[in-house]
């Protein structure tokens, strides 16, 4: 690491850095990640053609189930992580949450199976399987799973049973109450839907990469006396514990970077 005080910081001496795949059309997963990356820690993105968006972020009020299941279908997304591969990096995420209901829980340890092939060693991890191994880490048993809006009530469904396949007891599940498209997902729109959740769980996962849901977590856990998780957190845990560095080292993000 460079201590010669004559000159800036360039960005280049970090501890780790972490490469996201995303869908072409959302900056949410970055702008979460970078919020609560810790020192030493810096997210590189490649983007991935995903039909269910347009330019500029937008969604039909629903979106489409034939995109999910390709987006995550080669050759897209494993030449898009040969790409990002090829930069130093050391570990690589995939921050998309819906093709994991679609392909289950084995389905999704498959496609990291299929993915480690074009990874050129680096580990790769995804949302839906750090999600489950960080509410099992939190002692979550009674799961309150909060979706994004636009997702309809099959794939609302097929979460809550991707959830239940591990074990937990989903008490609540549905897709937020709240008006369709990332715009309208504001900390204090989100903070005011999910406290009014049943109060009989001791966990509460807000699914969904795109969702903007991170500033929420520390009031909401406040609130509701329980551990709050949401999609890019749980990533950025996993990721972080990947490399090797420490979770605690993130504050102000919920009591998952915090437990020992």
């Amino acid at each position: 690491m460079n201590t010669d005080t004559r000159f800036n910081n360039d960005g280049w001496d970090v501890r780790a850095r972490l490469g996201v795949v995303v869908p072409h059309a959302d900056v949410g997963p970055e702008s979460e990640l970078n919020a609560m990356a810790p020192a030493g820690l810096s997210v590189h993105a490649s983007r991935l053609h995903f039909s269910a968006m347009r330019a500029g972020g937008e969604m039909d009020p629903t979106i489409p189930h034939d995109p999910v299941r390709a987006f995550v279908e080669p050759p897209g997304v494993d030449e898009c992580v040969e790409a990002l591969a090829a930069a130093p990096l050391d570990v690589l995420a995939c921050a998309f949450t819906s093709s994991a209901y679609k392909h289950g829980v084995e389905g999704e340890r498959e496609f990291l199976a299929r993915l480690d092939k074009s990874s050129r060693g680096i580990p790769v991890i995804s949302t839906a399987l750090a999600a489950v191994d960080a509410l099992r880490a939190c002692g979550v048993e009674r799961l309150a799973l909060v979706n994004p809006p636009w997702f309809d009530t099959e794939l609302d469904e097929l979460g809550a049973r991707y959830f239940s396949e591990q074990g937990f007891r989903v008490v609540h599940h549905a897709p937020c109450g709240i008006p369709s498209g990332q715009r309208h997902a504001t900390p204090p729109v989100m903070f005011d839907w999910v406290r009014g959740l049943p109060r009989e769980v001791d966990g509460v996962f807000i699914a969904g990469n795109g969702l903007r849901a991170v500033g929420t977590i520390a009031p909401l856990e406040e609130e509701l006396g329980v551990p709050v998780l949401s999609a890019n957190q749980v990533l950025l845990w996993r990721a972080l514990t990947t490399v090797g560095l420490d979770p605690a080292e993130v504050r102000g993000y919920g009591r998952l970077f915090a437990r020992e």
